[in-house]
């Protein structure tokens, strides 16, 4: 099955069931992530057709959409775009902005810093776009080798960087090793996305392993002490693609 009949069918679905009420401008994601991605690595990155395609046969699409509005991306890494079903990394990222078109370029923003540059410095292998966390690291999740994104921080009030701060500070993975111990679907190019904060008595944690929410190890995030903040908000996003388990 190809690329572009292996996502559009569960994208159509996905667009039923929402009742076509906010229809994806999979052209305008498209265009911006190819826009994004060209920006922060000097190549050239073009969409066409199903997918922006970038250097070393890598590209990315756009995946079945399970947020509503155009603000709410699905993409989808093809570190091997040539083997999608092998390689296909999901994720999914919000813009926060009001205003469909400065939503979707703060979501692209967001992607890009946290999940596109791993792909990026998959093809750089030399740390200039994300760190490189080896299976014995502290940082790490034990047993894995690991390409570490940016972390992105945003809010509102005087103390919208805390939960930032606070994981800039502090290695998480490992805190969510147990959690996670059930294992993955595949043993490499594994997507694990954290997204967590609040404010006023809000809070939220989310832990997704190639996009879908993994419950025990959300109630885990949501459970470690980063600063709630009373006024304002805060919140922490990054991105962590698994390579390969130790010793392979």
């Amino acid at each position: 099955m190809g690329l572009g009949s292996w996502w559009r069918g569960s994208a159509a679905a996905a667009r039923r069931q929402q009742g076509d009420t906010a229809p994806l401008s999979e052209q305008a994601v498209l265009a911006a992530v190819a826009d994004r991605l060209t920006e922060l690595s000097g190549d050239t990155w073009t969409f066409e057709g199903d997918r922006v395609t970038g250097p070393g046969g890598t590209a990315v699409a756009v995946g079945a959409p399970h947020g509503e509005g155009p603000a709410h991306l699905d993409l989808i890494l093809l570190p091997d775009a040539g083997r999608p079903q092998q390689s296909a990394v999901r994720d999914c990222v919000s813009g926060i902005e009001a205003g469909a078109e400065p939503a979707l370029r703060r979501a692209v923003e967001v992607w890009a810093a946290t999940t596109g540059v791993t792909l990026l410095e998959l093809l750089a292998h030399n740390g200039r776009f994300a760190g490189h966390l080896h299976p014995d690291d502290a940082d790490a999740l034990p047993g894995w080798h690991a390409v570490h994104g940016g972390i992105v921080g945003w809010g509102a009030g005087d103390r919208q960087g805390a939960v930032q701060d606070w994981m800039l500070a502090r290695p998480v993975l490992p805190r969510l090793a147990a959690a996670l111990a059930d294992g993955f679907d595949r043993d490499r190019l594994v997507g694990i996305s954290l997204l967590f904060g609040g404010g006023a008595g809000r809070e939220t944690a989310e832990v997704r392993v190639d996009g879908e929410l993994h419950e025990q190890a959300s109630k885990e995030l949501l459970a470690l002490d980063w600063p709630r903040v009373a006024e304002g908000t805060a919140y922490a996003r990054t991105f962590v693609l698994l390579v390969r388990p130790k010793g392979r």
